[in-house]
């Protein structure tokens, strides 16, 4: 049989760095690939006694159909959630998603043509180019430092790119570099959103992950003109396999998603959003979350003393203030995807993420995106040590 594939599949290909995180997969492979929580800390009991009474729910409703934009009940709760992190909110400003990923492929369909440029940070989360790809957009790239995205930079690549369609950024211990967007950043972005009128997609997972300092205000909660589109998620700060994200957003962009949604899969899981919504009215989340944040931190403090203690001083990473991950910059001239290929996995018996893949544009093989938060602290000491030492045996070119 002849495959005709339509021309979108062309930028729809396996990632680069798939192969060797299957790689990573083998159990004797100490992983600090993926960005997975720690599942020693999933609720499970209060899990399993909010499935078993919306099964039980009246007229078998959490296992019949649902409205295509969520539960009401869920929605509100969302909204409630939104409202005392500082973004104005209502429950008809929520569309449940099958996890965020879902609503940064419905922007993307959404706003974008093929050609429409799409800015980034530089690097930017691999899994929002993998949605956004089959758009068939272009990237504008916009180097970030420790106080996340340039503004200069944004500024720049706005008045260059007149077809510039959307604004994307994780503002919030960025995957993958872990860095913040400073507040003076934040308002400066939205003045040049407001300027040149373009959407702005805000992406929040570990938002709530916070180890130090005062949480930020969100992009959303400076929108006055309806063009942040906000998207959440209970993957971090619950567990992932519910898959139960939203997005929040004027009703003009709202509605539009909403009918990408029903297109899609119609609705998310009722018994998921069911159970969400009740362990929402029966237990603390913030207590779980603080739970979580002690946690991530006293991992990541782990990690960041043995690589301090391990690693080469040509080496630098990040300092991350929450969020999963810390970023590893090696010498000019390092390939992170070959060193992780030919002696890290082998050798080492450790696992990461090799940073090329993270930038939209030019992509740059000296960075590696480490995460602290699956591993435990032994785990973590026992292979940053095993990863030190084989960087030490393979001097840098």
């Amino acid at each position: 049989m002849t495959q005709h594939f339509a021309q979108r599949m062309q930028a729809v290909q396996p990632s680069a760095i798939g192969e060797l995180l299957a790689l990573g997969a083998d159990p004797s492979i100490l992983s600090f690939g993926g960005g997975y929580p720690d599942a020693s800390l999933f609720p499970v009991a209060q899990l399993e006694t909010v499935f078993r009474e919306a099964i039980r729910q009246p007229g078998g409703s959490a296992l019949q159909y649902a409205p295509s934009d969520g539960l009401p009940r869920l929605r509100e709760q969302i909204a409630d959630l939104m409202r005392a992190d500082g973004t104005p909110c209502r429950a008809q400003d929520v569309l449940i998603l099958q996890g965020s990923q879902q609503g940064l492929d419905f922007a993307a369909r959404m706003l974008v043509d093929p050609g429409d440029v799409i800015v980034t940070e530089d690097p930017t989360f691999l899994g929002a180019l993998i949605a956004f790809n089959p758009s068939q957009p272009r990237y504008a790239a916009v180097p970030i430092d420790n106080d996340g995205m340039q503004m200069d930079g944004l500024e720049a690549a706005l008045q260059a790119n007149p077809r510039a369609r959307m604004i994307y950024t994780v503002p919030d211990f960025q995957n993958p570099t872990g860095v913040t967007l400073a507040l003076p950043r934040r308002k400066r972005l939205m003045e040049l959103a407001n300027a040149h009128d373009v959407i702005v997609l805000e992406d929040t997972p570990y938002r709530h992950i916070r180890f130090t300092g005062e949480s930020l205000p969100t992009l959303k909660s400076m929108d006055t003109d309806g063009r942040v589109i906000h998207l959440g998620s209970f993957s971090k700060v619950l567990v992932p396999a519910l898959r139960i994200g939203w997005a929040v957003a004027a009703p003009a962009l709202l509605d539009r998603m909403g009918l990408l949604k029903v297109a899609a899969d119609t609705q998310t899981s009722t018994l998921n959003m069911a159970a969400t919504s009740l362990f929402l009215d029966r237990y603390d989340l913030g207590a779980h979350i603080a739970l979580l944040r002690q946690a991530y931190r006293a991992k990541k403090d782990v990690m960041l003393d043995a690589i301090r203690q391990h690693f080469p001083q040509e080496v630098t990473v990040t300092d991350p203030a929450g969020g999963l991950f810390t970023w590893a910059t090696f010498p000019e001239g390092f390939d992170a995807t070959a060193f992780m290929r030919d002696v890290a996995l082998p050798i080492a018996r450790v696992a990461y993420v090799p940073g090329a893949s993270f930038f939209p544009v030019t992509q740059r093989a000296n960075h590696a995106r480490i995460n602290y938060s699956a591993a435990t602290e032994d785990q973590i000491r026992q292979g940053i040590a095993a990863l030190g030492a084989a960087l030490k045996s393979h001097p840098f070119p």
